[in-house]
This record gives C-alpha cells, structure tokens and sequence, in this order.
C-alpha cells in the first residue's frame, strides 16, 4: 500500500506543470500573464510550465566540469612534457660534465707523462704511446676538454 501511495506521489509531483493563463482586456490585447486583476479576462495561454529541476543547471555545471577536466589533463599533459624535457636536458648536462671530467683527467695523465696505452682496432693488441706521440695526444686531449667543458 505505502509503495502505491509513493508511485502515485511521484506521479503527481511529474505532472505537477501548471497551465499559464494570460490575462486579456476588453479589447483584446494581452495585458500579462498568470494572476489577472479584476475585470480582466483569463485565457488558456497553451503555455505549460515545467516543473522546476536542476536538469539545466547540472547541463550547464557538466559542461564545466567537461570543460575543466579537459583543462586539467591539458594542464597535466604539459607538465609531463615539461618533465620529460627537463629529465633530458638533465641526462645531456651530466653526460657532458662526464665527458668533461674525463677529457680532464686525460689530459692531466698526459702532461704528467704517465705511460697511456691504446688498443690496436684491427688486431686487438695493447701497445704504449710513443714519446713522439704525446705532443700530438696531449693537443687532442685538449681539444676534447675545450669541447666538453663548455
């Protein structure tokens, strides 16, 4: 019985719209709407209103929450491209100041006459830097450190 009573209320409260009536003088002409002086003429308008519901409103505020869902993915989309650039330029500096140290230290072995030795790519043999090689080595080192450590 309460579940008839409440499908019935739902029922009621659905077509709850009120029938506008517009109010017309004596000549005709419509002087508004809804409740009429007296001495007016009341007319069906043909015009229902529509029960009040959020129906517009959540329209409207599903928009926005569209519209800022997609601003915050744009938003989060350009902060890991960011990212990702920053990380890359990161990996570039460090490999730089590896490359830079290691010109460095090269260079230091060179001048301080330490025996260097080379492997030979075609047979795989390891030999010593020659004394007359050093000069030319050591001018190589130090291009390679002007390179690098910019």
């Amino acid at each position: 019985m309460k579940t008839i009573a409440a499908v019935l209320m739902m029922i009621v409260s659905a077509t709850a719209a009120a029938q506008i009536t517009k109010c017309v003088d004596k000549s005709g002409k419509v002087i508004g709407y809804g409740e009429c002086p007296e001495g007016v003429r009341t007319e069906q308008s043909g015009i229902k209103s529509a029960p009040t519901t959020s129906a517009p409103a959540s329209a409207a505020s599903s928009r926005s929450i569209a519209e800022q869902d997609a601003e915050f993915r744009k938003r989060q989309i350009e902060k890991q491209e960011a990212q990702a650039k920053a990380d890359k330029k990161s990996a570039e500096d460090a490999q730089r100041q590896r490359a830079c140290n290691d010109s460095q230290a090269y260079l230091k072995t060179l001048q301080a006459g330490q025996r260097v030795t080379r492997t030979d790519p075609k047979t795989g043999e390891r030999g010593f830097l020659s004394d007359d090689e050093y000069p030319k080595e050591i001018a190589s080192a130090q291009r390679s450190v002007s390179n690098n450590c910019k």
